[in-house]
């Protein structure tokens, strides 16, 4: 998952997008062009308190990630209001006959035109046509791709766990049970 066009007034909402990227089934995220150590450490906290492996780095080149990426074979999907609908194309199928690893590219302000052409993105890919969240087009898209499977996925060497419930919050925390009653 590359993150492009951060800004710092914005690390809140680039934490997120990283958080909902690990959350939903990416492996890596990537801040392309700026180095951000509050993300970072964030992000670093999270893995280690809830579990799994989750690649981050930062400050690489935009150019050179997706260039990279293109070299090993890899396909470029660039989530934008102004792509392909999810609903109602056949974009996902398409993405997923590659068979191949995807980066996906979601962007924090007006991103440039090149973006949208054969030299950087394979598929462009709308999650509906109307302005919205770069957080909630990760969420969509990813959950379209992995069709929901990753929604149960057990995050390896979690210290934290939520136990699933009907009312009230349950946490494990290694292992010791922890429970907070929540007024509904």
């Amino acid at each position: 998952m590359l993150r492009w066009g951060h800004r710092f007034r914005d690390q809140r909402v680039t934490t997120h997008v990283a958080l909902v990227a690990r959350a939903f089934g990416a492996s890596k995220f990537i801040l392309t062009d700026i180095r951000d150590q509050t993300v970072e450490t964030t992000v670093e906290k999270i893995t280690a308190n809830w579990g799994g492996t989750f690649g981050f780095s930062m400050g690489k080149p935009w150019r050179g990630v997706v260039s990279d990426w293109r070299s090993k074979g890899g396909i470029v999907v660039h989530l934008t209001a102004y792509g392909e609908n999810i609903e109602t194309s056949n974009v996902m199928e398409r993405i997923r006959s590659e068979d191949k690893d995807i980066l996906v590219i979601v962007g924090s302000q007006k991103v440039p035109g090149e973006f949208f052409s054969p030299s950087v993105s394979d598929f462009n890919v709308a999650v509906g046509n109307q302005p919205h969240s770069e957080i909630s087009s990760l969420a969509v898209f990813l959950d379209r791709l992995y069709g929901g499977k990753e929604l149960a996925v057990k995050f390896k060497d979690a210290e934290l766990r939520i136990v699933p419930q009907k009312r009230g919050k349950k946490m494990l925390k290694s292992g010791k049970q922890s429970t907070k009653e929540q007024q509904i």
